[in-house]
């Protein structure tokens, strides 16, 4: 019981410590890639079939929705989703997006905090909270899709079975070939989410190194 006692008191007083002085500056520059992200898409989709050779392009940004061709791709894809009866894809539809520049504010606060007067555990909230948010909006993001395709007008023109749309990958419907990836916005924020955790991994380490060089400098 002693032994967990002082392990606990150990890991608190870990958590007290100030951000080593080094990690600082990263911090501040981990700040921008996230606020880079505010300005690139963070999914991009493509739709290909045989009469469009050139294909349709969808981005999804934090605050909007844009296609290729000057825009003009959001519009043509609404126009096929009406004879299956998809919903209307619009900014109103994806409401989801209105807390993501919300959230992504929130990190480069929390992240700026940290650099200036953070310790460990502001540091440990920090990462928790990025990979919250990174989850979260993932999940959602499927789960929008999901929604959008099992969601089907049953007096649209064409009569489509319910289905999943694509996510992560390539997938074929009808004669529609759908490709799915994260964008630059995602790759900038996951940047700062890897950036993150290596500094705390880095503080882990060198914590524990110093914890077991303070054990073994004391008397037996």
């Amino acid at each position: 019981m002693k032994k967990l006692k002082d392990a606990v008191e150990g890991f608190e007083s870990f958590l007290g410590r100030p951000v080593y002085f080094a990690a600082r500056p990263l911090l501040l520059l981990l700040v921008v890639p996230m606020i880079l992200a505010f300005t690139q898409p963070l999914w991009h989709m493509h739709f290909e079939a045989p009469q469009y050779p050139s294909g349709l392009d969808l981005y999804v940004h934090a605050y909007k929705l844009d296609g290729g061709h000057g825009g003009h791709d959001v519009q043509e894809i609404n126009t096929l989703n009406h004879y299956i009866g998809m919903r209307h894809l619009d900014r109103s539809e994806l409401s989801d997006l209105d807390w993501i520049p919300f959230a992504l504010g929130l990190l480069v606060i929390l992240a700026l905090r940290v650099a200036v007067i953070g310790n460990v555990r502001s540091l440990v909230d920090l990462v928790v909270i990025t990979v919250y948010v990174g989850l979260f909006s993932l999940a959602r993001f499927a789960y929008k899709l999901w929604i959008f395709g099992h969601d089907l007008d049953p007096k649209a023109p064409l009569r489509v079975e319910p289905f999943m749309p694509v996510v992560f990958g390539r997938k074929t419907i009808a004669n529609f070939t759908t490709e799915s990836y994260p964008a630059a916005g995602t790759w900038l924020i996951s940047a700062f989410a890897i950036g993150c955790v290596a500094l705390l991994a880095w503080h882990l380490i060198a914590g524990r190194r110093a914890h077991v060089r303070e054990r073994s400098a004391q008397p037996r």
